[in-house]
C-alpha cells in the first residue's frame, strides 16, 4: 500500500530541517520526533487559537496562536543554527508555559477544562529527548505551575464565554488526548525495555555459551559468581593425550587449509566422544589432545571411562583417512592426583598439574604408534574390565625406569571374540564332521 503524498512530502520535509551528517541515530531520530511534533503543534495551535477567537475569546485565542509563531521561529532558528539542545529546550518551554497562560485567561481549571494537563507533554518529551535527571526538572517545573494555578484559582473571577457544552467537550478531549500521548509515551518505553532485556539476555546467553565452549560449566558457573583464583585439588584422576604420529611430514606433504580440514575432522570427533562419555577435554595444541577425567566433577570410575574413550578414539583412527593418507595416533593415560584451576586473565582456560600429567604425557611421547600406552596407576584401576599386554620397564626422563603396558581391549570384547572363534571352529568341525 503505498503512502500519500503529502505524508511523503512532510516526511521529507522533516529529514530536510533535522538532517546532520555527523549525528547518531538516536539524535537523528530525537530531531526528526522533535521537528515532526512541533510543526504538528503548530497547526493545532492555529486551530485551537482560531476557536476560540470565533466563541468571543481573543486573548485565550491569541495564546494558542502566539505559541504557533513562536514556535515555528524556533524551528527556523534550528534549521539555521542547527543548535538542538536551543530548540529542545525553547519546544519544552513553550509546551509547558501555554496551558498555564491559557488557564489564566480562561478562568481557572474547570472553566479551561483542565487545559494544564498539556503542560504534562513537556515532561513526557524531557524524558523521550533528554536525560532522566533533566526531566525531572522539567517534572517539578510542571508541579509548581499547577500549584501556582491553584493558588490563583479564588482570585479568578473571568467568567468565559464558551458555551457548557464545549467546555465540556475540551474537558473529554484534553483529558482523552493528554492520556493517549502518555499510553503511547508509556508503550513505547516499555517496548524498549522490554527489547533491551530481551538483548541483554540473549547477549548473556551467548557469553554464558562461550564461556562453557572455552571452561567446563561448573568451573563457568563458579568464575560468573566469585571472583579470586580458582583452583581444586584431586585424589584421583586420569588424563589421556593424544598426538599424530609424523605430523611434521604430514604437513609438508598438505596445505594449510588441507591440514586444519584434517585436524578438524578428527578433533570434531574426538570432541563428541568426549562428550558422549561426559569428561573434559582440556585442549588441543597443534596435533596433541588433552583430556581429563575424575575433574572438575569426581567421578570413581574416571580410569575406566577414559580408558574406554581411547578405544574408541583409536578405533576411529584405524578406519580415517583423508585424501588416501591414513592416520596413525600415539595415546597415553596416568592416572592420580592433580591440581586444576583457571589461569589467565584475558584468554583463560581451565588446566590441571600435577606427576600424573607430566607420567600421561611421557606416556604419549614415549608410546609406539597406534598404541594405548598406560601408567601402572591407570592398569591397577582398569586392570578388572581391560585387556593390558605389559610393555616392560621405560625409561622416562626425571622418573627412572617405570613399568608400562598397552591397552588392548575390554575383556568383555576379548570374551566376545573368543566365544565367536569358538562358534566358527565348531562349525567347521561338524561340516568336516
Amino acid at each position: 500500500m503505498k503512502r500519500p503524498v503529502m505524508l511523503d512530502n512532510f516526511i521529507a520535509l522533516l529529514g530536510r530541517i533535522s538532517a546532520d551528517p555527523d549525528a547518531t541515530e538516536e539524535d537523528r531520530l530525537h530531531k526528526t520526533l522533535l521537528v515532526g511534533a512541533s510543526l504538528m503543534f503548530i497547526l493545532a495551535g492555529l486551530l485551537w487559537g482560531s476557536l476560540y477567537a470565533a466563541f468571543g475569546e481573543p486573548l485565550a485565542g491569541a495564546i494558542p496562536v502566539s505559541y504557533s509563531v513562536f514556535s515555528l521561529l524556533s524551528v527556523l532558528l534550528f534549521r539555521v543554527t542547527r543548535s538542538f539542545p536551543l530548540f529542545r529546550f525553547i519546544q519544552l518551554l513553550l509546551i509547558l508555559i501555554l496551558p498555564f497562560l491559557l488557564q489564566l485567561a480562561l478562568g481557572g481549571f474547570v472553566d479551561s477544562s483542565a487545559v494544564v494537563l498539556w503542560a504534562l507533554i513537556c515532561p513526557f518529551g524531557a524524558l523521550l529527548l533528554t536525560k532522566r535527571r533533566e526531566a525531572i526538572r522539567w517534572f517539578l517545573a510542571f508541579l509548581c505551575l499547577v500549584s501556582l494555578s491553584g493558588f490563583l484559582q479564588p482570585s479568578m473571577d473571568h467568567v468565559n464565554n464558551l458555551p457548557d457544552w464545549l467546555v465540556l467537550s475540551f474537558f473529554i478531549a484534553n483529558i482523552a488526548a493528554v492520556s493517549t500521548i502518555a499510553f503511547v509515551l508509556l508503550h513505547y518505553f516499555v517496548g524498549q525495555e522490554q527489547q533491551f532485556l530481551w538483548l541483554l539476555r540473549a547477549e548473556q546467553e551467548k557469553s554464558e555459551r562461550l564461556l562453557e565452549n572455552v571452561l567446563p560449566k561448573e568451573i563457568a558457573t563458579a568464575l560468573k559468581d566469585r571472583h579470586g583464583t580458582i583452583a581444586d585439588s584431586f585424589d584421583s584422576v586420569s588424563i589421556l593425550f593424544a598426538d599424530i604420529v609424523g605430523f611434521t611430514a604430514l604437513s609438508d606433504e598438505l596445505s594449510p587449509t588441507q591440514m586444519v580440514e584434517l585436524l578438524n575432522e578428527v578433533f570434531s570427533h574426538f570432541d563428541r566422544l568426549v562428550e558422549k562419555y561426559d569428561l573434559e577435554k582440556i585442549r588441543t595444541i597443534g596435533d596433541n589432545y588433552m583430556v581429563v577425567s575424575g575433574a572438575p566433577h569426581p567421578r570413581p570410575d574416571h580410569a575406566p571411562t577414559l580408558a574406554r574413550l581411547a578405544l574408541e578414539m583409536r578405533a576411529y583412527v584405524e578406519q580415517y583417512a583423508y585424501d588416501s593418507k591414513r592416520l596413525n595416533f600415539r595415546i597415553g593415560i596416568g592416572s592420580g592426583p592433580v591440581v586444576a584451576g583457571v589461569i589467565g586473565r584475558q584468554k583463560f582456560h581451565y588446566d590441571v598439574w600435577g606427576d600424573a600429567v607430566n607420567m600421561a604425557s611421557r606416556m604419549e611421547s614415549l608410546g609406539l604408534p597406534g598404541k594405548i600406552q598406560i601408567t601402572r596407576e591407570t592398569y591397577e584401576l582398569i586392570k578388572d574390565e581391560f585387556v593390558c599386554e605389559p610393555r616392560g620397564k621405560v625409561a622416562v626422563k626425571g622418573k627412572g625406569e617405570r613399568e608400562t603396558w598397552f591397552l588392548l581391549e575390554t575383556r568383555d570384547e576379548r570374551l566376545a571374540r573368543v566365544d565367536s572363534l569358538g562358534t566358527c571352529a565348531g562349525n567347521r568341525a561338524d561340516a568336516h564332521g
